[in-house]
């Protein structure tokens, strides 16, 4: 009796399960279409002889993690951003504290496509009228390469006044001002004011404004020279080209050389002359 009734023949409860060739096909339809929905090929499938629920290529679709129509006929934010990266620039306040607990203001820009990054001015009274001179002298030192920007962002703070604003729109630049209390609008600035922090201004006591300013003009120096960027293939934001290096042996210590700047807190390594 036990021989007889093992069950091995019972049919699966529900519907029998989507050939993996049709289900690898509805997820090709939907990479090679992404203005179709669910129900499009749906009915491209019947077309071709294919019977199949509209809920079923649903599932098959969001169990592939491809997003419903609308949300794919255009381009991911991430893509949006790389393809306008290069005429989009940014600013922002960085706050430093001294030894003797006097706070002082860093005003910086970054450029989004090469991630080049400025030093507009250190000072411990920032007002409206400072902020526009060193806008004023940004667009004089980067004269060459403003007429290729379209976007600058910054945050609300009072002290980017519509004389600031006026001094950009001169040059045909669009303002873009973020939300309030939505750091990610500006991510970009608000990472490199953390790599600021990270890699120089928590590991040095700032004694105060000249010591300030002079510190950030070599940091600045290595990381537009020197110091590599993911987004730019490992390359520093001032090399347009990769370097062409020969293959050495890493094992011989001896043909890499260490650099310290910035008062030993920062090292830069090259290859032996």
């Amino acid at each position: 009796m036990a021989r007889k009734w093992t069950f091995t023949d019972r049919r699966r409860p529900g519907r029998p399960g989507t050939r993996r060739p049709v289900k690898a096909l509805i997820v090709r339809m939907a990479r090679e279409n992404p203005t179709w929905g669910h129900r499009r090929i749906q009915g491209e499938l019947a077309r071709l002889g294919c019977t199949i629920a509209a809920s079923t290529v649903w599932e098959i679709l969001h169990g592939a993690g491809i997003d419903p129509a609308p949300r794919r006929s255009g381009p991911t934010w991430r893509q949006f951003l790389a393809a306008h990266a290069h005429a989009i620039t940014a600013c922002d306040f960085l706050v430093v504290e001294t030894v003797l607990l006097k706070r002082l203001y860093v005003l910086i820009f970054i450029e989004h496509g090469n991630r080049r990054l400025h030093l507009a001015g250190v000072t411990a009274h920032p007002t409206g009228a400072w902020t526009v001179q060193q806008a004023r002298n940004l667009a004089m030192d980067v004269s060459d390469r403003i007429a290729g920007l379209r976007f600058l962002i910054h945050d609300r703070d009072p002290l980017f006044t519509s004389t600031f604003r006026q001094v950009f729109e001169a040059e045909g630049l669009q303002i873009i001002t973020t939300l309030s209390r939505t750091p990610r609008m500006n991510a970009i600035c608000e990472r490199v004011i953390g790599t600021l922090r990270r890699e120089l201004l928590d590991r040095i006591l700032i004694l105060n404004e000249r010591h300030l300013a002079l510190v950030l003009q070599e940091y600045l120096i290595h990381y537009n020279r020197h110091r590599p960027h993911q987004s730019r293939q490992q390359r520093p934001p001032d090399l347009t080209t990769p370097r062409a290096h020969d293959v050495t042996d890493l094992n011989d210590q001896r043909t890499v050389h260490r650099r310290p700047v910035v008062a030993g807190m920062i090292s830069e390594y090259h290859h032996a002359a």
